[in-house]
Formats: C-alpha cells, sequence, structure tokens
C-alpha cells in the first residue's frame, strides 16, 4: 500500500478534486492565454511578449502588428535554426575557444533582450553546450568585462545612495508577480574577488538557470546588485566603471543596507525566494544567520555547494561498494575555509551525525573526520585568528600529535600523514593539488579515493582530471566545480570527470521552496536535496566513477530535487501550499503526484496566444 493509502483514505470525489487542482495548476502555467496592456511596436519591444517573425497574420491583425514585420511568417523551429546559423560562424571565426565563448554570450544577451521565450527554449533544448556560456565558466569572465559589454540594464540595483527609498524603489519594477530573486554585492565573484556592479553577471546566470532548469517563469525572476562600493583599485579608477567609484561600506552601515533591501522586497513581494549569492565569506555565513529564519532565503555559495558535495561524497562511497552507514568513517581534508568550505563542513558533519544517530556523541565523533587547511595551513585548537565557524573543526594538539602533526602543518604534510579517502578543494587557488600533494595522496587507504576539485572558475581548479587521474591512478573519483573533459585511459577506459556544480542543486531547491509555499528553508529541505542527488546515479554509472548526472538530464534532476524538497516541506510542517494548491491538498499527495505537480507547475518555452484587453 502507498504512502498515500497509509496516511489517508479519500473518496473518489476527494481523489479527482486533487487531480483536478494538479492539472489547473498545469493550465495556468503553461497554456494560458497572455492579457497584455499593449499593441504594435511596443509588443516587438518587449522581450517577455515579442515573438518576432513567429507572430502570426491573425495577430498581428488584432495586436496592430500588420506591415511592421517581414511577410512570411516562420515557426519557432525555422527561428532557431536561423539563429543557430548564426552561431556557428562565430564559432568558425573566433580565435581560440575563450573568445568564441564570449561570443556566442554576446549574441545569445542579444537574443535574450528582444525574446525571451526563443532564449530560454534553445537553452533548455541545447543546456549541455549552452549552460557553460551563461553560466560558469564564460560568466567569470562576462563579470571581469561586464562594464564594457553592458548595452541595455537587466534587473534592479539598489546602492548605498539609495538609502531610505528601497521601500518605494522596489515598485519601480514592472511585474507584481517575483517569484525568485538572486541577489549579490559583487564582492566575491567566482572567485575572482571583488568585482562590484559588474557581479550582476551572475545573478543573470543563476536566474536563467532557474528558469531553463526548474522551469520558473521568465517573468517572476530578478536579478538584484547592491552596490556598496568596491577595494578593487583597478575599478575605483577605470571610467567605464559602472558602480559606485568608492570603497565598500562595512560593518552596520552596510548591515543596515542589507536590511533595508530585504524588508523593502518582501514588503511588495512576500513569498519570493531570495538567493545570496557570491558575498565575500566575512558576510556570508552572518547575513545567512541573520535572515533564514524571517524570511525565505538561502546562500547557495555556503549551503548549495554544500549539497552538492555531500551528495558527492555519498556518491563516492556507493564506488567504493560501501553503504551510507560507512560515510562517517570516511577522512575527509578540506583545502579552504571559506564561506564555501564552511558550508561543506557543516553539511557533511550533519549528515554523518545524522547516520550516527544524531546525539551529540554522533556530532563529536563527526566532527573528528575532517582536516581542515587554510592559507595558514593545518587549523588547529592553537590558531587564534579563526572565525566562529570553523572553531569547531579545528584539531585538538593531542589528536594531531598521533599523527605526527603540528598547527599550520602543510597541505601536503597533512595529506601524506592522515592518507584520506577524500581530498576536497574549496580554496580558489588554481593548482593547488601539485604533483607532490597527488603524489602523496596516492598514500590513501580508501579502495577508491576521491578528489573533488571544485573551486570556480576553471582557471581556479586545484587541479585537473588529466593531472588526477595520470598521477594518483586510474581507479580514483574526480569531480571539478567547472567542466572537464572526460579523460581517455587508454585500452578503452575512460576517466569521467564529474562536474559538482551547484546547478544540480539550487533550482531544484527554489522550486521546491516554491511549490511547497514552505515559510523558510530548512536544514532538512537542503539535506533531502542533497540526499535526493546522490540517489540519482545507477549503482552501474556509480562503479564507473560517475556521482554526479549529465548536464543534459538537469530538468528531470531538477524535477525529483524539488519533489524531495516538497515532501521535507510537509514533514516538517513548513509547508504553506501554493497557488489552488492549499496545505492540505499538498499532504493528501504521494510521491508520484507530487512530481506530477512539480511537472505541471514547470514553464514551458512557447509562444503563448496574446490578448489584448
Amino acid at each position: 500500500m502507498s504512502n498515500f493509502s497509509r496516511q489517508v483514505r479519500l473518496s473518489s470525489n476527494l481523489i479527482r478534486d486533487v487531480h483536478y487542482r494538479i492539472s489547473r495548476s498545469f493550465t495556468i502555467e503553461c497554456h494560458r492565454p497572455t492579457i497584455i496592456h499593449k499593441k504594435g511596436v511596443d509588443i516587438i519591444h518587449n522581450p517577455w511578449y515579442n515573438k518576432g517573425t513567429a507572430f502570426s497574420m491573425t495577430e498581428r491583425d488584432r495586436l496592430e502588428l500588420r506591415g511592421l514585420l517581414p511577410t512570411n511568417v516562420q515557426t519557432v523551429e525555422q527561428q532557431i535554426d536561423r539563429f543557430k546559423t548564426d552561431l556557428k560562424k562565430i564559432e568558425m571565426n573566433a580565435r581560440d575557444g575563450d573568445t568564441a565563448s564570449l561570443a556566442k554570450w554576446r549574441i545569445l544577451n542579444r537574443l535574450h533582450d528582444r525574446n525571451e521565450t526563443m532564449y530560454y527554449k534553445i537553452l533548455i533544448n541545447q543546456i549541455t553546450e549552452y549552460a557553460p556560456i551563461v553560466y560558469t565558466p564564460t560568466v567569470a569572465r562576462v563579470c571581469q568585462k561586464y562594464s564594457g559589454l553592458f548595452r541595455r540594464p537587466r534587473g534592479m540595483y539598489f546602492s548605498a545612495a539609495d538609502r531610505g527609498e528601497m521601500m518605494s524603489m522596489v515598485y519601480n519594477w514592472p511585474s507584481d508577480q517575483v517569484d525568485m530573486i538572486v541577489v549579490t554585492d559583487g564582492s566575491r565573484i567566482m572567485g575572482l574577488g571583488d568585482l562590484g556592479v559588474q557581479g550582476i553577471g551572475i545573478a543573470i546566470g543563476k536566474l536563467d538557470l532557474y528558469v531553463a532548469a526548474a522551469g520558473i517563469n521568465p517573468q517572476r525572476v530578478l536579478p538584484i546588485m547592491i552596490d556598496v562600493g568596491t577595494n578593487n583599485e583597478t575599478l575605483l579608477k577605470d571610467p567605464r566603471y559602472l558602480g559606485l567609484q568608492e570603497h565598500r561600506l562595512e560593518g552596520e552601515e552596510y548591515v543596515s543596507i542589507i536590511d533595508e533591501f530585504m524588508e523593502a522586497v518582501f514588503n511588495r513581494w512576500p513569498h519570493v525566494i531570495v538567493q545570496f549569492e557570491d558575498f565575500q565569506a566575512k558576510w556570508a555565513s552572518t547575513l545567512l544567520n541573520r535572515y533564514r529564519n524571517t524570511y525565505r532565503m538561502f546562500n547557495d555559495d555556503v549551503q548549495g555547494t554544500a549539497g552538492v558535495a555531500v551528495a558527492g561524497l555519498l556518491g563516492a562511497v556507493r564506488a567504493q561498494d560501501k553503504m551510507m552507514i560507512d560515510f562517517p568513517k570516511q577522512n575527509i581534508v578540506v583545502a579552504g575555509a571559506g564561506s564555501e568550505g564552511v558550508g561543506v563542513l557543516k553539511a557533511a558533519r550533519r549528515t554523518m551525525a545524522r547516520i550516527l544517530g544524531n546525539n551529540k556523541h554522533a556530532f563529536k565523533s563527526a566532527r573528528s573526520q575532517f582536516w581542515v587547511v587554510d592559507v595558514n595551513g593545518l587549523i588547529t585548537e592553537e590558531r587564534t585568528n579563526v572565525s566562529d565557524d570553523i572553531k569547531p573543526f579545528a584539531r585538538k594538539t593531542k589528536e594531531i600529535t598521533r599523527w605526527g602533526l603540528k598547527e599550520g602543518a602543510t597541505l601536503l604534510e597533512v595529506v601524506q600523514e592522515v592518507k584520506p579517502d577524500v581530498l576536497l578543494g574549496l580554496s580558489a587557488v588554481g593548482g593547488l593539488f601539485s604533483k607532490e600533494i597527488l603524489e602523496a595522496f596516492r598514500g590513501s587507504t580508501s579502495t577508491r579515493p576521491a578528489i573533488f576539485a571544485l573551486s570556480n572558475p576553471t582557471t581556479n581548479a586545484e587541479c585537473t582530471p588529466e593531472e588526477a587521474f595520470s598521477i594518483v591512478g586510474k581507479n580514483i573519483i574526480f569531480a571539478s566545480g567547472s567542466p572537464f573533459k572526460d579523460v581517455d585511459l587508454g585500452g578503452g577506459e575512460i576517466g569521467y570527470s564529474n562536474q559538482g556544480n551547484n546547478m544540480y542543486l539550487f533550482p531544484g531547491i527554489g522550486l521546491g521552496t516554491l511549490l511547497s509555499g514552505a515559510r523558510i528553508i530548512s536544514d532538512g529541505m537542503l539535506q533531502a536535496a542533497s540526499e535526493c542527488l546522490s540517489e540519482y546515479m545507477t549503482e552501474d554509472e556509480v562503479h564507473k566513477g560517475i556521482i554526479y548526472p549529465p548536464i543534459s538530464r538537469i530538468r528531470d534532476i531538477t524535477k525529483a530535487v524539488a519533489a524531495a524538497v516538497i515532501r521535507e516541506a510537509i514533514d516538517e510542517r513548513l509547508a504553506e501550499g501554493y497557488r489552488e494548491m492549499s496545505y492540505r491538498d499538498l499532504k493528501r499527495l504521494n510521491k508520484e503526484e507530487i512530481l506530477m505537480h512539480v511537472e505541471n507547475n514547470m514553464w514551458q518555452p512557447d509562444y503563448p496566444t496574446l490578448i489584448y484587453k
């Protein structure tokens, strides 16, 4: 008997009513005609409604477009074919891969500015090819050059000069419905440091994936930059720089700006979800802890990275032919103690503790499995200048003495002595896993050691898959944050380069939170997302060394993750329902029906029927 049947016995009428509500949500999101209040040129210039040459002759008459477009009416498929021809020309003329990627971003961005439906149809249908263009690694280059690339605004910009005005400013945005906001202050963009207002590019890229992977309606997403200055001296002197050319606000003055922003957006859009993105380490956890129990928000660098990393760690355990109960026995060396490192440490410890019984002893035991190394070496209780988040992971002097280690021991020394099962990099230091360190890692006691070089962009990866497989051996598990090609190991063998990218989780976390109507995003919801991802791969795939699925399956992955988040929100009694689907209705759904509910509420990139009113 299904959980649905065990939990509550429903009449046939009630079951039909629940299915009716599910099917109605499909109609609302995908096939309902769109009411517009504009005609003529105004529609052609509006990327939300513009269809270009795909407007039918009937629509052209109804919307006063006749004569404003070429006569030939084309299908969206014909439009896409023409667009792809332009992309191929760019690829052929580009001098190198990096130039080609940036050129592709330019032409995709121009399409984004004039026809969002077509833009997202291309992105969804060819997500493997274009995700690296609109997101990592190309978006890193875009952010570095954003002031020079800027042509028209996208999103909203709040600055220190707007203090006291934000509550009214939010009404300058034209949409009364916003489901998802990605906000950054540009202080630490993808390991590239302080890029100031140019960091808006990462917020735009993340929301592209919310639309493509999670099916969030593009008319209900909003990228936001909070410009509180920059400490990047190059930008402060650059006459083309578009942001405030003054040093960053700090302390209470900075926090007051973020407080005002959060109050303003939730005042206008009470049910919006806010994802914090690329805030520098000293503020990432502070702001997360400040807001997470009051607002529907999360920090992808802290929590999303952690969830993806934990899913990969659990996958690596499966690849060793071990059970999940063996995860708390893994020795893990972590290189990097920034916001991402903190997030991974907390999430991995929480997962280990849950497996061990979720009591005080379990948390203490789990903590002893981690060895954290930062720029100053191994972190121990003798260290005085560490954050409160890292202190619980500082090794005790008595413990490390047995290993022949001391405070400040180098990463090489730690790897040599600990012989860890996992070497996990979140340092943002390209090439940190040197030949010497990788050779030392060959001494791992694991039957199948794992290397996670998770720093973004590609240039910041701690090592490449070629280096890992050639130096450590063919039997390793390898994952990186940015995409790398698989490695030909010879003899028909392949060394799989897994991309442990946050895009596997954050779209599903956002969509699941939205559709459940959860009041906050709890640790349990995040853990449910992570465990769902870890179980997504088949046993055959895991044994081959594949611990993350291909990007081509991202929409199905997101659907599964969102459903897991919804179920957890219901179990924790955080869910309040979404649109016609009340909390009581959600509780009545079984696992398959929740998946149907998710799928039916995912926006599809189809041209809607436009009705002028």
